[in-house]
C-alpha cells in the first residue's frame, strides 16, 4: 500500500487548525482540524468492493495482507498521508445547527490513480475527532453495514454516490441507544471506508459565511471549483472580477443542475435519504451520508424512514425535491456576500427547477415505457397516465419496485393485456407486488382499465418496435434488486452472530440490480409481514 500516490490538496492549499488536540472545540477560520484516527484492539476485514479497490489502485494482495485491516481499521497511518476532520456547519430539519463537522469521520488523504483520477479515503468511525462534540467518533456494525451495502447499491443502480471501499470490524463494543428511547446497549463496533472525489458538501459554505469568514468563503469556493469542476476553472479569473463572478455563477448552476439529477434518480428507484440536512448534500451531486435512508415498499410519497422525522415528515419520499430547492437556496444565501447582484445565484436555482422538472416528467415515461421513439420525447403525453398510474399504486397499497418490474414484463407480452374488462383477473405478473388483498380487490377494476388504456398508450408510442426491446428499455430504468431495509437488518443479524455471508451475498447480487437472477429470487420479493413494524425494517434513526 505504500505505493499509492497521495495528493493531499485540500490540507496543502486550505488553512487548517495543525494544533492536532482532539479536545472538542469550536474552530473558526479554518476549513480542517488535523486529526489521528484512534487504533481499535482487533481490526479484522469484514468485506470489500473489489472495483473500489482498483479505483484506487489497490491489488488483490494488498486486501489480503494483514496491513490492510490496520490501515482500514485505523491501527497504522501510512506515509505521506494527512488525516483531517472537516470543518462545516448546516441547517438540520430547518434550523441553522452551527459548527457540525466531520465528528465520526476523518479523511486519511486523497489518492490519486494511475489514470489521474483523485479519490478521497475517509474513515467513518475511526474515533473522536475536535468536532465529535459528546460522542465518541465510532459506528456500530449495523450502520457500517448499512452504509458499505447502499453506497455500492446505488453505484451499480446508477445513482450518483460516494462509494465503500472495505468494512473492517474492530473488536470493540459501541454503546448506543438505537431509537433514542433511554435503552443504551452494546453493539459491535466497525470502520467503513468511504471513497470520493471529494467530501465538500453544502454546509462547507455555510459555516464561513455564518461567521462573516468572507476570505474564507472565497478560498473553499475558488478551491472547490479548482479541483473539482476543472473544466470551470478560468486561470484569469483571479485577477478578472467579470470572469471571477462568471465562473462563480456557472459552478453554482453545475451544483444546482447536479443536485437536480440526483432526486431524479432517488426518485426513480424509490430511495428516501432519511436526512437531508445541508451538511448532508453533495457538492457534486452524489449521495452522501447513508444513515437512517429506506426503500419504498408500498408506494407512499408521504413515507419516512427516520424516527425523527416522523412527526414533521419534512425528509418524506415525496418531498425530498422540494427540500433539495431549500437547501440550495441556503447555499446561494451563503454565497450571496461574493456577488455584486444576486441574478446568477437565481439564475441557478431557476436551473435547479428546469432540470429536475423535465427530468422528472422525462424518467416518469421511460418507467412506464411511455418514452418511445415515435412518440412522448419529452414525456409531458405520458403524465396523465403517470398521474392516474401513481394514484392507483397508492390506494391499492403496491409495492413500487414490484409493480414497475412486473409492468415491464406485460409490456414486452406478445399479447398486449388489451380488452381486459373490469371484470377480468389481474395479470400474473403484477400480483407479487401487493401486500393488501382486500385493497387489490377494491382498485382491481380500476387497474384492468388503466392497463387497457396504458397497453394502448405504449403502442403508440413505440409503433412497430418489438415488444422485447419495449420490455428491456423499462427494464433498464427500473431494477429487480433494491436495498430492502429488511434484506440489510437480514445480513446485520447474520453478522452479529459472527455471519458475514449475507453482506457478500447482498453486495453479489446488489452489482447486476437489473438482471433477472433466479438463484437469488427471495432477494426480490416484497416486504414480508414480520418486517412491517420491525426496528430496522421500518424504523431507524441517525444512529442506524
Amino acid at each position: 500500500m505504500d505505493h499509492l500516490h497521495f495528493d493531499n490538496r485540500f490540507v496543502a492549499e486550505l488553512p487548517g487548525d495543525t494544533s492536532g488536540s482532539p479536545e472538542r472545540r469550536q474552530t473558526p477560520g479554518v476549513a480542517w482540524s488535523t486529526a489521528q484516527p484512534t487504533p481499535v484492539s482487533d481490526p479484522r476485514l469484514l468485506a470489500y468492493s473489489p472495483e473500489v479497490a482498483e479505483l484506487v489502485g489497490l491489488s488483490q494482495d494488498d486486501i489480503a495482507s494483514p496491513r490492510f485491516a490496520r490501515v482500514f481499521g485505523g491501527c497504522e497511518v501510512l506515509p505521506k498521508i494527512a488525516p483531517f476532520a472537516a470543518c462545516y456547519g448546516g441547517h438540520q430539519f430547518g434550523n441553522w445547527a452551527g459548527q457540525l463537522g466531520d465528528g465520526r469521520a476523518l479523511t486519511l488523504g486523497e489518492v490519486l490513480n494511475d489514470r489521474g483520477e483523485r479519490w478521497e479515503l475517509q474513515l467513518k468511525g475511526a474515533g473522536p475527532t475536535p468536532y465529535s462534540r459528546t460522542a465518541d467518533g465510532r459506528a456500530v456494525l449495523r450502520s457500517s453495514i448499512r452504509e458499505f451495502l447502499c453506497s455500492e447499491a446505488m453505484h451499480h443502480l446508477g445513482v450518483p454516490t460516494t462509494r465503500a471501499l472495505s468494512l473492517v470490524g474492530t473488536g470493540e463494543a459501541v454503546i448506543r441507544d438505537m431509537l433514542y428511547d433511554g435503552n443504551p446497549r452494546p453493539e459491535p463496533g466497525a470502520i467503513v471506508c468511504r471513497v470520493a472525489p471529494s467530501f465538500i458538501r453544502l454546509g462547507t459554505f455555510e459555516l464561513p459565511a455564518s461567521r462573516g469568514e468572507l476570505d474564507l468563503l472565497a478560498a473553499l469556493v475558488d478551491f472547490t471549483i479548482r479541483r473539482d469542476f476543472p473544466e470551470l476553472w478560468i486561470e484569469a479569473g483571479a485577477h478578472d472580477a467579470g470572469a471571477l463572478t462568471a465562473m462563480r455563477g456557472g459552478w453554482f448552476r453545475e451544483v444546482c443542475t447536479r443536485t437536480a439529477t440526483l432526486m431524479v434518480h432517488w426518485m426513480r428507484v424509490g430511495f428516501v435519504h432519511g436526512v437531508m440536512n445541508t451538511d448532508n448534500l453533495s457538492i457534486l451531486g452524489q449521495t452522501l451520508d447513508y444513515g437512517p435512508y429506506g426503500w419504498l415498499e408500498d408506494f407512499d410519497p408521504d413515507w419516512t424512514p427516520n424516527t425523527t422525522d416522523a412527526q414533521g415528515r419534512r425528509y418524506r419520499y415525496g418531498n425530498q425535491p422540494a427540500v433539495a430547492q431549500w437547501n440550495l437556496t441556503r447555499f446561494a444565501e451563503a454565497l450571496r456576500p461574493l456577488f455584486s447582484d444576486a441574478a446568477p445565484l437565481e439564475a441557478g436555482l431557476t436551473a435547479f427547477v428546469q432540470t429536475y422538472n423535465e427530468g422528472y416528467t422525462r424518467m416518469m415515461a421511460a418507467k412506464f415505457g411511455l418514452d418511445g421513439v415515435d412518440g412522448d420525447g419529452d414525456g409531458t403525453r405520458s403524465a396523465p397516465w403517470v398521474k392516474e398510474g401513481l394514484g392507483l399504486l397508492f390506494h391499492g397499497e403496491v409495492d413500487f419496485t414490484l409493480f414497475f418490474r412486473g409492468l415491464g414484463t406485460l409490456a414486452g407480452a406478445e399479447v398486449a393485456p388489451e380488452g381486459l374488462g373490469v371484470e377480468g383477473e389481474l395479470p400474473a405478473a403484477l400480483i407479487p407486488a401487493f401486500y393488501d388483498e382486500e385493497k387489490r380487490e377494491q382498485i382491481r377494476g380500476p387497474l384492468l382499465q388503466w392497463i387497457a388504456g396504458w397497453s394502448s398508450a405504449v403502442r403508440d408510442a413505440w409503433g412497430r418496435t418489438p415488444p422485447g426491446q419495449i420490455r428491456a428499455r423499462m427494464h433498464a430504468v427500473n431494477p429487480r434488486y433494491v436495498l430492502r431495509n429488511y434484506l440489510a437488518q437480514e445480513a446485520i443479524d447474520l453478522a452479529e452472530q459472527g455471519d458475514l455471508s449475507r453482506v457478500t451475498t447482498l453486495l453479489e447480487v446488489l452489482r447486476r440490480p437489473y438482471e433477472d437472477q433466479p438463484e437469488y429470487a427471495r432477494f426480490a420479493q416484497r416486504r414480508p409481514e414480520w418486517a412491517r413494524h420491525k426496528v430496522g425494517c421500518s424504523m431507524l434513526s441517525c444512529s442506524s
